[in-house]
């Protein structure tokens, strides 16, 4: 009983602070938001062809990095959940 009841009181901030940001970063993305991500996709894919990603600058290229490592891990993740397993599939 103590055990779980420590448990509780450490966990219980935590989850809390969790969930608020949960709540927010979370939710799918709403019908006004998905032009706006098409649009920045097209931007892309154009800075991609004309070459103007060269002109970032180093704060911009290394948070660009970080978000493309990040769908990069959230990627792996799925694989990993969608066949159960870190190493493989069962063929």
């Amino acid at each position: 009983p103590a055990l779980v009841n420590a448990a509780e009181t450490y966990s219980k901030p935590r989850f809390a602070t969790f969930w608020y940001y949960a709540k927010v970063e979370l939710v799918p993305p709403t019908p006004a938001e998905i032009p706006r991500a098409i649009q920045s996709l097209k931007k892309i894919v154009n800075s991609a062809q004309t070459g103007s990603f060269k002109q970032l600058t180093v704060k911009e290229a290394v948070l660009n990095g970080l978000v493309a490592t990040e769908v990069l891990m959230w990627f792996y993740v799925g694989e990993i959940i969608g066949k159960r397993g870190i190493i493989g599939y069962d063929v």
